[in-house]
């Protein structure tokens, strides 16, 4: 009953559309949504690994199998499903695929993002569009400040430049095509480094961590002092539901482009992250490549002032919790069976009411 109050009556019976459904991020949305009585659409590929979250969760969704660089199927999904709000998170997710498939990773996440707005914007039915990039959309200079939603756009590998190109897209479609009255209101999304149990893609933290004491082996880390802006997926997927509740009640202001990343101690190295896991999997084993890499950012950080003034959005789990419910998710499945999101996604909500957060309480 939490779930389903929370961002008022937003999302209760709304026709909600959710690109790239089968992945991480998108399968617990979608759990979220179904807990808030949506009516929730999928398009996407199938999931990129075995096992994975979305077959876990056995959620009884409209499921389509398409790739959003099909543009006719994209549209016929849009004629189909008439969607009231969009949340567009279908992308090549990942640095170190895109140096090896650039050009999957440009057609992915820009014409990707294109056909998405082509056919949303020619759909009436559409109110909101909610575009996912990532806080990699930033010409990362190496600067010991956060970024802010208005610093330069950039990147050095496809991925991260091509989530650049994304927004990119979205505020040319913003301006260009949905300045009427009737036009969906706009809104992208720009996350940090995202943790939670469910994730097998490659050449991720927890992922490979998880991989690696089933494997009973040392984890091969690449940049033990990166730092990143670490957070728990439902932290990422509140801000982005608040989002697309302000654009569904026609706030114009909102139609933007937003951070959503962790407080200042969120921001840790790589190797920090694994000396906090390591207290709860003592069998955790670590070691630092030695062969070369390809170049990704050594620091980066997230400047949420403007979503925690306009839109009353703040975490709900600081760091120590994220990777608390994460291991104890990847605990209860290796030693279990169980797939714990519903229940950590009722602990999160619980606390966000405990937190006296307003979309919680609303």
């Amino acid at each position: 009953m939490l779930a389903l109050n929370a961002f008022g009556t937003a999302y209760r019976g709304r026709r909600v559309l959710v690109t790239g459904h089968t992945g991480f991020k998108g399968s617990w949305l979608c759990l979220w949504l179904r807990a808030l009585g949506s009516e929730v659409a999928g398009l996407a590929l199938d999931p990129s690994s075995e096992p994975n979250h979305w077959d876990l969760l056995k959620l009884s969704i409209a499921d389509h199998r398409i790739d959003i660089r099909d543009e006719a199927a994209v549209s016929k999904v849009f004629a189909a499903e008439r969607p009231e709000i969009v949340f567009h998170l279908a992308a090549q997710p990942l640095v170190r695929r895109s140096y090896r498939e650039p050009v999957t990773t440009w057609a992915t996440n820009v014409m990707g993002t294109v056909h998405l707005l082509e056919a949303a914007r020619h759909t009436p039915s559409v109110r909101a569009v909610v575009v996912v990039t990532t806080d990699k959309c930033y010409e990362n200079r190496e600067w010991p400040w956060a970024y802010r939603e208005r610093d330069r756009l950039g990147g050095h590998d496809p991925y991260s430049a091509s989530k650049a190109g994304a927004e990119l897209v979205a505020a040319s479609y913003r301006t260009a095509f949905l300045q009427q009255p009737s036009a969906p209101l706009l809104a992208t999304g720009r996350g940090g480094n995202v943790i939670g149990g469910g994730d097998w893609s490659e050449d991720r933290l927890m992922p490979d961590l998880v991989r690696s004491l089933v494997a009973d082996e040392p984890l091969v880390i690449r940049s033990p002092r990166a730092t990143r802006p670490w957070q728990h997926v439902l932290d990422c997927l509140s801000g982005y539901l608040l989002l697309g509740q302000r654009l569904l009640e026609g706030d114009t202001t909102s139609a933007d482009a937003w951070n959503f990343g962790p407080d200042g101690e969120g921001n840790r190295t790589v190797e920090r992250v694994l000396r906090d896991l390591a207290r709860t999997w003592p069998r955790l084993r670590w070691q630092v490549t030695s062969s070369p890499q390809p170049h990704e950012a050594g620091l980066l950080q997230l400047d949420t002032a403007k979503a925690k003034m306009h839109l009353d959005w703040r975490p709900v789990w600081n760091l120590e919790k994220a990777v608390h419910h994460t291991a104890e998710w990847y605990r209860r499945w290796l030693e279990l069976g169980e797939v714990p999101s519903a229940n950590q996604l009722d602990a999160y909500i619980t606390d966000a009411v405990a937190s006296d957060l307003a979309w919680a309480t609303a």
